[in-house]
């Protein structure tokens, strides 16, 4: 077998780390997420779920992934034994399901940087007022409808995928490592622009106030929703519960401070996902948007071309905005190909470009059906955050937590030295409050992700199937 890859650069773990943190999870997810839990009370509780649970479960992930310098299947059973392969699967099933929908919604930012440059998102939305007076929706919610399903869907995944694939099969220092150095701080200089530009707006400051100061009695009476929303996007946006920084610490040298990249990799992503939040909400209460969580996983298109087509300036920045995501969104996914595509090369000794492309045909096929209906990406976006990513980080907790807590500890001392009684805080932050936030989380995320199967609404599975006429 040829020999293991690794960093060439701290710097490349980092950014690596951070592309992968900072993607659609933090741009596309993360506005219509805090909108539909009330704006700054989501903001809270998710800020908390970042410290309490976020920077303890990185660096398991962390540990594990460099003392076994293995794919989250072949580290859980060199450290649990063979019966732990499934809960390894686990991770990967993660990984192909994430970014089977992930590369259709990144198709949709493509698809909407190109439109930018076709027109203008003003005169775009004029062209399709007399279909939305008729079915009396937005202009934008009828674009939207549109553009996000069909052949024009299909194809712009097809090519998010093409790309995604290419710069896997190159490898991690000739294609991963070289592309986030590059895409990572075009990332945040864009988001750092738009977030001066927004502040000049004129209804700014009720967007601040929206985002910024938490009513405490919002998150009182809906805590039951916001604590499995805020743990699912903590671990969606921290790349945690997929097996990426676990794959990702593989490459890694016994010299590298896990603590300090852990840090420095959560406070870039909390930092990016912030600011986004400062781009957002002062363009949806400028152009008029009282409700920036209604509509889902299009939220954010609707709420953002209506915003575009309103607001000074709209057509550059709107240019700017969706071409940001779709840099964010290739940096995101190579991540997630890459969980798989290590898996493949580990375990069966299948030649990178090989697995990168075996594996990645796999993943586009599966991501297919939501071009055909968004029915389908609601399915695999909630077997995601409720369950597959909060599951997966609860067995991996358990195993470095209460069956092999010693490596973990040792692990970690490498390139720090001796951590004394912080070490033994580590592990009982990760035995006691980080498993017990994550199981009730759990038990919630499967209390919710039944409902929407077995919903009557039509945007529940079983109330889908039937106004289709399936049932």
């Amino acid at each position: 077998m040829a020999e293991r890859e690794t960093w060439a650069t701290r710097t490349g773990f980092i950014l690596a780390a951070v592309g992968s943190a900072v993607g659609l999870g933090n741009i596309w997810r993360f506005p219509f997420v805090t909108g539909e839990g009330g704006g700054a009370a989501f903001l809270l509780v998710y800020l908390l779920f970042i410290l309490v649970v976020g920077f303890p479960a990185i660096l398991v992930e962390f540990v594990v992934g460099r003392h076994t310098e293995r794919n989250p299947v072949g580290a859980l059973i060199e450290l649990g034994g063979g019966a732990w392969k499934f809960i390894g699967a686990i991770f990967i099933m993660t990984g192909f399901a994430i970014l089977s929908y992930y590369s259709v919604v990144a198709g949709w930012f493509i698809r909407y940087f190109v439109e930018g440059f076709r027109d203008s998102y003003a005169s775009q939305l004029a062209g399709y007022e007399d279909i939305a007076a008729e079915a009396g929706e937005p202009s934008a919610a009828i674009m939207f409808g549109e553009l996000s399903t069909g052949l024009d869907a299909f194809f712009f995944h097809t090519l998010f995928m093409a790309l995604t694939i290419g710069i896997v099969a190159l490898g991690i220092r000739r294609g991963i490592e070289l592309a986030v150095k590059v895409m990572v701080p075009a990332i945040i200089l864009l988001l750092v622009g738009m977030a001066v530009w927004a502040f000049t707006l004129p209804e700014s400051g009720a967007g601040y106030s929206y985002y910024l100061s938490p009513d405490f009695a919002v998150i009182a009476d809906n805590w039951v929703e916001l604590l499995p929303a805020a743990a699912g996007q903590a671990f969606f946006t921290l790349s945690l519960g997929m097996g990426v920084m676990i794959t990702y610490a593989s490459y890694l040298g016994e010299d590298r401070n896990l603590s300090k990249d852990g840090a420095t990799i959560i406070g870039f992503d909390t930092g990016i996902a912030f600011l986004t939040g400062l781009v957002v909400f002062p363009i949806f209460f400028s152009a008029g948007i009282q409700e920036p969580g209604d509509g889902g996983a299009g939220a954010i298109f609707v709420s953002m071309t209506e915003a575009f087509a309103t607001v000074p300036g709209g057509h550059i920045l709107g240019v700017l905005f969706f071409g940001t995501v779709a840099i964010a969104a290739l940096s995101s996914a190579i991540s997630l190909l890459e969980v798989v595509t290590a898996y493949v090369i580990d375990e069966k000794g299948v030649e990178r470009w090989k697995a990168a492309l075996g594996m990645g045909g796999v993943i586009y096929l599966l991501g297919v059906p939501v071009t055909y209906d968004l029915i389908f990406l609601d399915m695999l976006d909630g077997l995601v955050e409720g369950i597959l990513l909060v599951f997966g980080a609860t067995m991996l907790m358990i195993l470095v937590g209460w069956i092999a807590p010693k490596f973990a500890v040792q692990e970690l001392e490498k390139g720090i030295g001796d951590l004394g009684g912080l070490g033994t805080a580590w592990i009982w932050a990760v035995r006691v409050p980080l498993l017990l936030v994550l199981v009730v989380t759990l038990v919630l995320g499967v209390l919710g992700y039944y409902e929407f199967l077995t919903g009557t609404d039509p945007d529940q599975l079983y109330g889908w199937l039937q106004d289709q006429g399936y049932l």
